[in-house]
Formats: C-alpha cells, sequence, structure tokens
C-alpha cells in the first residue's frame, strides 16, 4: 500500500463513517484488517492504545495505523485522509443549513441513520470483547465437552473485564483512574 493508496483508503473510511469513530473501527476492519495490511491482533491492541488517548477514536486509529505502516509521513497522511470528508461536508452542510433544517426528507434521513449508526456502533463493541474475552475452539464440536467450557473464556481478561464494570457503575470511579487501572491490570496478569 502507498501513501496515496493510505490516503485513499482512509478518506474512504471518513467519507462513509456517520456516528463517530466506533463506526469507523467497522469500516477499518473491513478495509484493512481483512486485506492483511495489518493482522486482527494489532488492529485490537491499536483500538486499546486509540480509545485510551485523547482525541477522537477513528482520528487517533488512522494516525496509529499509518505511522505503524509509514512512520510520521504515514499518520499525518491517515490522519488527513480521516479528517477531510468530515471537512468538506461539514462546510457544505453550514452553507445549506438554513434551507435543509426543516425538511422533511432531512428529517427522515437522519431519523433513519440513528438506528443504523447504532448497530454499528454495537459492531465492533461486540467484536472486541468477544476477541478479548473469549477463547473460540477449533471446532465448535468441542463445546459440547465440559472441558472446553473451561478454555473456552480467557477467564483472566473477563474477570477484569466484570471488576472494571463493578468499579465503573457501582463505586462511579472516575474512567482516567479505570483507564489507568486497566493498563496495569493488563501488564500484571496478561
Amino acid at each position: 500500500m502507498s501513501l496515496f493508496q493510505l490516503f485513499c483508503t482512509f478518506f474512504y473510511i471518513g467519507l462513509f463513517t456517520i456516528g463517530g469513530g466506533v463506526v469507523a473501527l467497522t469500516l477499518m476492519q473491513q478495509t484493512i484488517v481483512a486485506k492483511g495490511i495489518i493482522t486482527t491482533e494489532q488492529f485490537y491492541n491499536m483500538v486499546a492504545i486509540s480509545e485510551s488517548t485523547p482525541g477522537p477514536l477513528g482520528i487517533n486509529m488512522a494516525t496509529y495505523i499509518g505511522f505503524n505502516l509509514y512512520g510520521v509521513w504515514g499518520g499525518i497522511i491517515a490522519t488527513i485522509g480521516q479528517v477531510l470528508p468530515s471537512l468538506i461536508i461539514i462546510l457544505i452542510i453550514a452553507h445549506f443549513l438554513k434551507k435543509f433544517n426543516q425538511n422533511r426528507f432531512v428529517k427522515g434521513s437522519l431519523a433513519f441513520l440513528r438506528p443504523i449508526t447504532t448497530g454499528l456502533i454495537l459492531v465492533p463493541a461486540l467484536q472486541i470483547f468477544i476477541y478479548s474475552n473469549v477463547n473460540l475452539p477449533a471446532e465448535l464440536k468441542d463445546l459440547l465437552n465440559l472441558d472446553a467450557w473451561k478454555v473456552l473464556f480467557n477467564w483472566t481478561n473477563l474477570s477484569g473485564y466484570l471488576f472494571f464494570v463493578i468499579l465503573l457503575f457501582n463505586f462511579k470511579i472516575h474512567p482516567i483512574l479505570l483507564i489507568l487501572l486497566g493498563a496495569l491490570f493488563g501488564i500484571v496478569f496478561c
């Protein structure tokens, strides 16, 4: 993949990302991981790092993937490719906002996009949860074996996940502290 192809790939991702950076994860996975440019493990590691760094997830991922492939220039090119479509679209919308604001077709299309966006956000969240917490056996028939259930889940990661969910919702611990504790948990136990 050349720098121009990298730019075009992230321009495509930025153009069709409706709903934020989490939606971009699905497109990134389909265009970058599926083509073998980076591995699934690299992708999910990049997601974890991008989510724990400040800034929008989609832009962090673009920067990280570009930097991973081509260094600083790759990070800059991928980031510009990711951001440019949104910038162009926002400028066009701002120009015509007053005309389109009350249009029933615009209202209807935005109402239609809400559930689609929710699904696009849910898919990568579930994929990340399954990838980090479930050890899929080589054959599905192994699931009938009771011993297979002992190794089906990554019990360390799953228990850490449940622990941090309890901390977040029951004790109202600040998310930054949870991120730091999660990193420490990963270093010590994984």
